[in-house]
């Protein structure tokens, strides 16, 4: 369930921060700021459901899927393809958030 909730999470983080950025940025409509609060307080619920029982744990494990998803972002929304380096500085956020999630701890 976990490997569902933090890219819905990532997704709902991003699409809320997006809709400040393009209020503040891009001259949008102040009116972006109410799906953009909604979909925040998504963000915050989706991470909620995360099964830990430290919330700076599940936290510091979504960092590095939020930092792929903001790649994601950047090519699917923005037009913009990562480089070389954002991909290689993904992957080892994904794998320090599998070695801060995925271990059994007593």
């Amino acid at each position: 369930m976990t490997f569902l909730i933090y890219p819905l999470a990532a997704l709902a983080e991003i699409a809320g921060c997006f809709a400040f950025w393009a209020w503040l940025k891009l001259d949008r409509s102040p009116l972006w700021l109410i799906p953009g609060l909604m979909s925040l307080a998504l963000f915050a619920w989706l991470l909620t459901l995360v099964p830990s029982e430290a919330a700076g744990r599940a936290y510091a494990a979504y960092g590095g899927v939020y930092i792929s998803a903001s790649l994601g972002w950047l090519w699917l929304i923005e037009g913009q393809r990562p480089d070389r380096f954002d991909l290689m500085g993904a992957a080892i956020c994904l794998v320090g958030a599998a070695v801060i999630l995925l271990p059994a701890r007593t």
